[in-house]
């Protein structure tokens, strides 16, 4: 078998091939062997906020706080930009804040996601996690702050540019010119913090309530175009959240084998080619954390 520097240098390569930089954790629930590319890297979130943003809405549907059937009205005057579910939206509708969860955490919409915020606020968020004992994840805006970007008041032939500045803009430290991709004003975290995170909402007794409504919705999460190609299977179910934005390409979950094998994941990349489509980056992601995943599984990659 390799060893874990082979597999870590091997996964770096095919990331760094892709123009790729990326923090990568991949932990056997059952032991806690781990394996960690840069874990402790912090990343603008991106969608993966809407991860804590759920438990943080479950945890208060639990306790009354919010109350999960509550009908919300939605008027596309005033949707965050979007590319998918009510963001789309043309006229006013209501929903349910169950299915504003849904619409969230599995088709990433951000309208739904901001409307959830406005329950439960960004500060409450953090509290939540932070009461997990998690620190290095903090939530600090909503989505339609994300969006409040170059990317947004460009046109899509002049979106390079914006891809070009979110590239080149960053400074020592992970900060950025652009204040929603810089750390320390950003919804940001460390893969090895979400996968703690993770481990609790599977593992940790005090979760119990709040586990299988979130792990139903991650199971459901439609964006699987990222790291589902190569981690799941007939056998191996896999139930993640992904995020992008503009040079962001992140995904976060859990792989559930057939066997009884659990692994936490999180996958947290930026990349330096400035092109909204990169197959050959999602490719690469898919593969590094493939590659991760089979070693701390404890057999050799096919690949």
């Amino acid at each position: 078998m390799r060893t874990d520097q082979v597999v870590l240098r091997d996964a770096s390569r095919a990331l760094s091939d892709a123009g790729l930089s990326a923090s990568i954790v991949v932990r056997d629930l059952r032991d806690g062997r781990e394996l960690a590319l840069d874990a402790d890297a912090a990343y603008p979130l991106a969608s993966v906020v809407k991860l804590p943003l759920a438990l943080a809405v479950l945890r208060a549907g639990a306790t009354g706080a919010i109350d999960l059937g509550e009908r919300v009205e939605l008027d596309p005057a005033a949707q965050t930009p979007g590319l998918t579910g009510y963001c789309r939206f043309t006229q006013p509708t209501n929903v349910a804040v169950a299915d504003l969860l849904y619409m969230a955490v599995c088709v990433s919409d951000d309208t739904a996601a901001d409307a959830l915020f406005a329950r439960c606020p960004p500060a409450e968020v953090t509290r939540v996690v932070r009461g997990l004992g998690i620190t290095e994840i903090t939530v600090r805006h909503s989505i339609r702050e994300l969006h409040e970007t170059l990317a947004s008041r460009l046109s899509p032939d002049e979106l390079p540019q914006a891809l070009t500045l979110a590239i080149q803009a960053s400074t020592q430290g992970r900060g950025h010119l652009i204040p929603q991709l810089d750390v320390t004003s950003a919804n940001a975290g460390t893969a090895r913090a979400v996968v703690d995170l993770l481990e609790l909402i599977w593992t940790d007794e005090t979760l119990t309530t709040e586990r299988e409504p979130l792990r139903r919705l991650l199971g459901w999460n439609l964006m699987r175009q990222r790291l589902a190609p190569d981690l799941e299977s007939d056998d191996a179910a896999w139930y993640s959240k992904t995020g992008t934005f503009l040079h962001l390409r992140h995904e976060v979950g859990v792989l559930e084998h057939a066997d009884g094998g659990m692994f936490a994941i999180a996958v947290l990349s930026e990349s330096s080619v400035p092109a909204q489509r990169q197959p050959g980056a999602e490719q690469a992601l898919g593969y590094a954390a493939k590659l991760m995943h089979d070693h701390v599984r404890g057999y050799a990659p096919t690949r």
